[in-house]
């Protein structure tokens, strides 16, 4: 069947417009847990969500899905996405589900679903849920005696964190460190501050104070100007930002520089390395990853295997071929060995133990190679398949292939959750660059946009 409702990271869309709707929540719920249920033992979810004003909402509507099919559900409040895959399994769950829609603005949402595994359900087991939503009649409701029982889980906050920590090095000590992180009136405004304090750092905490509509707004991973500012003013070593449910993470420098997921995963590669750590020889990407990655990696003997984008497909192939480290340049870094999905706050932690290690601020620590020059657009259309498939679209990225030849990379793709073409280039001459990526969108068509 085609796929309408799952995306690359879940089901996503403005909150209480289809397929975000209560109704459909419920679907989910009730598809989910159908589809989970193992066994006469009393089966149970999680469902974690962000500090969106529409999680409530989604919250108590999935929530009444599951227990209508017989499934208990443990309900976390607002907690990261890693902090759900992690609960997932330590709580022996047969489904988890995170209720966010990452780094979009308050009125999208989403929601993303997790295996007893606590990791992200393959394209194969989404059908099978997305079939069930699309069919309704084929669900089976529970009996009213086997109805599913909710509550609240206490001290959920406390188990994450205690998980974060048991992640860094042994002994970690952040003390003398001033740190600036910014946790963008999301999913970690409690958690994120609250280790790296406990950890020895002064804290200084930006994006804390969410209020239902300010997730995202101005601050975090995707929009770290607010974090640059803060970082210079406070003198202080490091800032980290992450996003709206925290599986991602940019770090900015002393200088106000910001440091990307690629740079993040060369360094933690590095050090990995020396600590004879690192699983596979290399580490996994997307196609989106920096050039100047690959290079850099090769010179050391470590290779770099790319995937398409989205952490889901990264992780797939980690697991596929024992890889322990892989990520995108986007924030989302990805260490089987500590977690089931991107965790951002673990990924900074391991950041910071290897600026301590290598004893460097932090523009030496994390510049370790220099970028190609790369250049990503945007273009909103009406519909992205006619788009992607227009004449005009494939005789520009033909010709601009030509141009860079083997100097350079064209990428051009729809967008997994926003209905935009994504055109991107990287290559040894930034003018070439800029000019193949204008002249492909100038070839965009945006009819019905």
């Amino acid at each position: 069947m085609s796929r309408s409702l799952f995306g690359t990271d879940g089901v996503r869309g403005r909150a209480n417009s289809e397929p975000m709707t209560a109704e459909i929540a419920m679907r989910i719920g009730m598809a989910a847990g159908q589809v989970f249920r193992r066994g006469e033992h009393r089966n149970r979810a999680v469902i974690g969500k962000d500090t969106r004003l529409s999680g409530y909402m989604i919250e108590q509507a999935l929530t009444a899905g599951f227990l209508s099919v017989g499934v208990d559900v443990l309900l976390l409040g607002p907690i990261p996405t890693p902090a759900v895959g992690f609960l997932t399994r330590s709580m022996r769950a047969d489904v988890g589900v995170m209720i966010s829609a990452s780094h979009n603005p308050y009125e999208d949402n989403g929601i993303k679903l997790f295996g007893p595994d606590g990791f992200k359900l393959s394209d194969a087991v989404e059908d099978e849920i997305e079939a069930l939503v699309v069919s309704p009649s084929s669900m089976r409701l529970a009996a009213a005696a086997a109805i599913g029982r909710a509550k609240r889980l206490d001290d959920v906050e406390g188990r994450y964190i205690e998980a974060v920590k048991a992640s860094a090095a042994r002994g970690l000590d952040l003390s003398g460190l001033k740190i600036v992180v910014d946790c963008a009136n999301g999913a970690a405004y409690k958690v994120a501050p609250t280790v790296l304090w406990e950890l020895g750092a002064v804290v200084i905490g930006v994006g804390v104070s969410p209020d239902g509509f300010n997730i995202n707004g101005n601050c975090g991973s995707t929009h770290p100007a607010v974090l640059q500012e803060q970082v210079v003013t406070h003198n202080a070593d490091i800032g980290i930002a992450l996003d709206g449910d925290a599986d991602r993470v940019v770090l900015v420098c002393e200088h106000g520089r910001v440091i990307d997921g690629d740079q993040l995963m060369a360094t933690i590669a590095d050090q990995w390395v020396r600590d004879g750590r690192l699983a596979g020889g290399g580490i996994v990407a997307t196609v989106m990853s920096n050039l100047g990655l690959e290079r850099y990696l090769g010179t050391r003997k470590m290779a770099l295997v790319r995937t398409q984008v989205g952490d889901r497909y990264v992780l797939e192939r980690m697991r596929a071929d024992g890889f322990n480290l892989g990520g995108e340049q986007s924030g989302h870094i990805i260490m089987t060995d500590h977690a089931t999905t991107g965790d951002g706050l673990m990924a900074a932690l391991q950041a910071l133990s290897a600026m301590i290690k290598v004893g460097k601020p932090a523009s030496e620590t994390f510049r370790a190679f220099e970028p190609v020059p790369q250049l990503l657009k945007n273009v909103r259309v009406g519909d992205a398949n006619a788009a992607m498939a227009a004449a005009s679209v494939m005789k520009a990225i033909a010709a601009a292939e030509a141009r860079l030849g083997k100097s350079g990379r064209i990428l051009v793709r729809k967008s997994g959750t926003e209905p935009l073409i994504r055109v991107m280039a990287e290559g040894d001459d930034s003018d070439l660059v800029r000019t193949v990526v204008d002249q492909i969108i100038e070839a965009i068509p945006r009819q019905a946009a």
